[in-house]
């Protein structure tokens, strides 16, 4: 019978593959510590996912007959612990791959006969069949949304050029960036340049998962902590997150603005309840409104001095920490811009008097940022772009302040998530 690690893998590759969702935030928490190898696996198989299928496709009797999802699976878990997990050995990787194909959910049991015959091939020479598996086409890896996404990362910057070394860089596991709120910092995170509070975790490292829990730091991505370092020096009395779950930029506008009174929306019951209990965990108060924030914030009288906008969005920035998004439809762009564009034009109508409003994507889509910063400006006169990024965390400089209204940092260079945010003022 297969480990609890690779049939959480499974289940996880027929949910992407099958079903054509994400990977579940916590599909790995009841594993302990089998949950590193199925992370490894797992994203091998996501990232690899293109050229394990080219690999097998020639050595079937019938290469254009289509093959059942739980045979692909069975076979690409099985190859990917043969080609580059070397802490398998061949019996594990081959015996509980035919089983996954045995399996009347995960498998195709008319198969098993032919994943064990091919598996047992590979294993024979693990480094041929790794070598096997490098040489073919990167692009076999990629569908046509990740090179429209990669394409548009670059372009802003005129590097079109560096798309191969993007990718690459992208195929890496992210190691994971935490913000200090408390204590000691624990071994294994080190600082990083330009952002107060922000560690990343050493490779090799263990993860620090009691300090976190201890409430010690937090998770947060490097590019969340960059776009909470504006320079705002105006009074903030109220604060609005429109976005708020899971609680992590919430949390980081307390810290900024204490005394100040926040609201925190989420349209999600589970995920607002969860905001509530992460937030009294942390002493922060907010007063937190399960609701949808575009219906919300366009029957809301208040106004508010500070908006932050982390809006719904393509996630095309997600890539690295996130390998199963070059397989997702991507068919939804139009009914994203749109929602962006009212929750933009409602949270413009609750800014105050002098007062900021931050909008961001983890996206990298022209369309889902800059775009909506252009309409928006003509759309609400009133409204002009505010200089708020120090050019040092990457953003781009609009004048001689040395400061930027639009944050679009250099996907080679920015070792955070793609993402881009801009800032407005009302007069």
């Amino acid at each position: 019978m297969p480990t609890p690690a690779r049939i959480h893998v499974a289940h996880a590759l027929h949910e992407v593959f099958g079903e054509g969702g994400r990977v579940p935030d916590i599909w790995d928490r009841e594993l302990g510590e089998d949950a590193q190898l199925a992370q490894a696996l797992l994203g091998l198989c996501l990232r690899r996912w293109g050229r394990l299928q080219a690999w097998v496709k020639p050595k079937l009797k019938d290469p254009d007959r289509g093959v059942p999802l739980g045979t692909r699976v069975s076979l690409a878990m099985g190859l990917a612990q043969l080609a580059w997990l070397p802490g398998v050995s061949d019996h594990a990787a081959v015996n509980e791959s035919v089983d996954l194909a045995a399996d009347r959910d995960l498998g195709f049991l008319p198969h098993k006969g032919l994943v064990n015959a091919l598996l047992r091939r590979a294993a024979k020479d693990r480094a041929a069949l790794a070598a096997e598996l490098e040489v073919l086409p990167a692009s076999l890896d990629r569908s046509p949304a990740v090179a429209r996404a990669l394409d548009a990362a670059l372009a802003p910057h005129g590097a079109e050029g560096e798309l191969e070394a993007l990718w690459a860089r992208l195929q890496q596991p992210p190691r994971p960036d935490v913000r200090l709120l408390q204590g000691v910092v624990p071994e294994g995170l080190v600082p990083v340049g330009g952002l107060p509070d922000c560690l990343c975790l050493m490779e090799g490292a263990p993860f620090p998962r009691l300090w976190l829990e201890a409430g010690d730091g937090m998770v947060q991505d490097r590019s969340s902590q960059a776009l909470l370092a504006y320079q705002w020096e105006r009074p903030v009395t109220r604060i609005l997150d429109a976005c708020a779950a899971p609680g992590g930029k919430t949390t980081t506008l307390a810290r900024r603005h204490p005394g100040a009174a926040i609201t925190a929306l989420e349209v999600h019951p589970r995920r607002a309840a969860r905001l509530r209990q992460t937030l009294q965990q942390r002493g922060v108060e907010a007063q937190v409104i399960q609701a949808d924030a575009a219906e919300w914030l366009e029957v809301c009288g208040a106004t508010f001095d500070l908006i932050l906008l982390d809006a719904p969005c393509s996630g095309s920035g997600t890539l690295q920490k996130h390998p199963e998004w070059p397989w997702l439809k991507h068919d939804d762009l139009p009914r994203l811009t749109g929602l962006q564009r009212r929750l933009l034009n409602a949270a413009a109508d609750r800014l105050a008097p002098g007062g900021l409003l931050i909008y961001a994507v983890c996206s990298w889509l022209p369309e889902e940022g800059v775009a909506h910063r252009d309409w928006l400006v003509e759309a609400q006169p009133d409204l002009h772009p505010a200089e708020v990024w120090p050019a040092a965390l990457g953003a781009e400089v609009d004048g001689n302040t040395g400061l930027s209204a639009t944050f679009r940092p250099h996907p080679l260079r920015w070792e955070g998530e793609g993402f881009q945010g801009f800032a407005v003022q009302r007069a």
